[in-house]
């Protein structure tokens, strides 16, 4: 039983272990005579732990492979993925800010017997979407008003856009419209275009 465990170790130790000069004296002793014993129980020692180490690497070696063929090429999909996902993601954007509305040509303005929405040349209308270049607010516009005489810079400045406030100087006429932003503010009975009143810096913010 003994040989065949020693046969069986010198098998393992010359196929997973590598020759060490160093160790080939201590290793290989004489199995009778002078202390057999303790050169068998020192060769079974240095036989397993060469095994454990020879199967460690072998373990490492395949562990590391496994883990090359894991980031490697699902990395790559993931990656290709994300990148097709970006470019169709920018390319509905664009198509939404494409498709954002129009805007009107030429821009008016008009009483409340004037109907809103987007203006052309063929179809006159209101513009109820008008943005000031100078304040950066949004016009507000009140069907039949219009702005009492007393208004000034500083009230729409203090008030805008808090119709509570604003409606003090808010008076009640039928055809008329009253618009105002944070710095200009009329009031308006017939469709006007905005190109003939320099002073006003309103635009159409699109619809």
């Amino acid at each position: 039983m003994a040989e065949d465990l020693d046969e069986l170790l010198d098998e393992v130790e010359s196929k997973f272990c590598r020759p060490d000069p160093l160790r080939l004296g201590t290793v290989e002793l004489p199995r009778g005579g002078g202390g057999g014993f303790f050169g068998n129980d020192q060769n079974r020692a240095e036989a397993k732990e060469n095994l454990r180490s020879a199967e460690t690497f072998e373990e490492e070696d395949d562990l590391d492979s496994l883990i090359n063929e894991i980031f490697e090429e699902p990395h790559l999909n993931k990656k290709c993925f994300k990148l097709k996902s970006k470019s169709s993601g920018n390319t509905s954007v664009r198509a939404s800010i494409q498709g954002l509305g129009k805007s009107c040509s030429p821009v008016y303005i008009g009483g409340s017997t004037v109907p809103c929405g987007i203006g052309t040349n063929t179809s006159r209308r209101a513009c109820d979407h008008l943005r000031c270049t100078a304040c950066d607010f949004w016009v507000e516009s009140y069907d039949d008003c219009r702005w009492d005489k007393s208004c000034d810079y500083l009230f729409f400045r203090n008030n805008m856009p808090e119709f509570h406030k604003l409606k003090t100087k808010l008076v009640k006429k039928k055809g008329t419209r009253a618009y105002a932003c944070q710095c200009s503010w009329r009031t308006v009975e017939e469709l006007t275009d905005l190109q003939t009143d320099h002073q006003l810096r309103w635009v159409c913010g699109k619809h």
